[in-house]
């Protein structure tokens, strides 16, 4: 993954909103969610919630799959997981720093 797309996903990931948005999508799995539902959940308009899904589609952090006429939003855990990746791996020059349960290296 190059840099440009691990700024674009964090990017669209610091903005408040996009991240609750993210957050409720990844909790919700594969089934994903309608926008009807998120914006029902997070009380929005469904003009602002359909600009923050259109960001976070574009950072590839969020797919869309038309069911009939529902649209079904999914949190992109690929993605998500290399952008993990990526900031996680020159951790303590490669080696295996972070014990069963810690919350941070033990170098």
């Amino acid at each position: 993954m190059e840099e440009k797309d691990i700024v674009r996903a964090l990017a669209a990931l610091a903005h408040e909103l996009r991240l609750r948005v993210f957050r409720m999508l990844v909790v919700a799995g594969p089934d994903g969610l309608t926008p009807g539902t998120i914006a029902t959940q997070l009380d929005l308009p469904n003009a602002t919630l359909s600009f923050h899904l259109k960001e976070l589609m574009h950072a590839g952090l969020v797919t869309q799959e038309r069911d009939g006429r529902s649209l079904i939003y999914r949190a992109a855990y690929g993605q998500m997981n290399a952008v993990l990746g990526f900031l996680t791996e020159n951790c303590c020059q490669g080696q295996a720093c972070l014990a069963s349960g810690a919350d941070s290296c033990q170098c």
